[in-house]
């Protein structure tokens, strides 16, 4: 039923997916950690532009990014200059932009999850001697491990579902930069609808199954809590 061409859309899309997750985790936690205990003057700004892919619209984010890591832009003529190649229409170019598109679904979760900690168990942790590193990985992380789950499993679909800021930045590459929504696109554009209806069917049912999971997961938790 599927083409080799759109098997090959399917493992681009869950690379790019599970790539985007771990670099999210990585860099949107001890951000979130900064959000949720800091007193800085900064830190509305920070907040505002961490949530600003809520509201942007994904090709104009995308067409920055295409401007900065293209051969003239100041991140891919420095890479060429340095005897490197550009970012565009590349599979890392792709997964710059499915990072800063989906910044906020990773960091506005931990930065709730942090927040509804308190600082009480962190109090507790530091008056037996614990330091702060000590206290983040070992009575803040498990305390706000729903919340990484949350973080994570929204942050896999989201990237899962990316059109315009993928188009923009990597084109429609079979193997390289061809995701699922774009192969959906070019199908249709072919009129081949039976193989949009495929590759839009599997989209929508994993689609599906990603947030079925992250709800029943809060109403667990929300069992437990009460």
């Amino acid at each position: 039923m599927l083409a080799p061409q759109d098997w090959q859309a399917i493992g681009v899309t869950l690379r790019l997916c599970l790539w985007t997750t771990v670099i999210l985790l990585l860099l949107g936690t001890p951000l979130a950690w900064w959000l949720a205990h800091t007193r800085s003057r900064f830190r509305a700004a920070v907040e505002a532009l961490v949530a600003l892919p809520l509201v942007l619209p994904p090709t104009v984010l995308g067409f920055y990014l295409l401007v900065a890591l293209g051969p003239r832009g100041p991140v891919g003529g420095l890479l060429e200059t340095l005897g490197g190649t550009h970012l565009a229409f590349s599979f890392s170019g792709i997964l710059i932009g499915s990072v800063l598109y989906s910044l906020p679904f990773a960091v506005q979760p931990l930065q709730d999850g942090f927040r509804a900690i308190g600082r009480q168990p962190l109090e507790v942790a530091a008056t037996l001697g614990a330091g702060p590193l000590d206290r983040f990985f070992t009575v803040a992380l498990p305390l706000a491990r729903g919340s990484v789950l949350t973080a994570a499993t929204l942050a896999f679909a989201h990237t899962m579902g990316e059109f315009g800021v993928v188009l923009m930045i990597g084109g429609s590459i079979p193997g390289e930069t061809q995701v699922l929504s774009i192969a959906i696109y070019d199908a249709a554009e072919a009129l081949d609808y039976r193989r949009a209806h495929i590759l839009s069917a599997l989209l929508l049912a994993l689609s599906f199954v990603i947030l079925w999971l992250v709800f029943a997961r809060r109403r667990r938790v929300a069992t437990v809590g009460a």
